[in-house]
């Protein structure tokens, strides 16, 4: 499956989620191991546009 090449990550999905610590399913520390932080977030929204572009998604399953 092909994602979009006209993909949109609103910042506020960067920012206001996957940053942001949290007690229960926090993926802000996992983020900032590869060092993407709340200082950066352009640089993680680079990425995940750039990893979509040459990367084949897999669909898991659907709702």
């Amino acid at each position: 499956m092909r994602i979009p090449e006209d993909l949109i990550i609103p910042d506020a999905k960067i920012t206001q989620y996957l940053l942001v610590l949290k007690a229960r399913n926090d993926k802000s520390k996992f983020l900032a191991q590869a060092g993407f932080t709340h200082e950066n977030p352009e640089v993680l929204k680079l990425a995940i546009e750039t990893q979509a572009l040459v990367t084949e998604a897999i669909k898991e399953k659907s709702n």
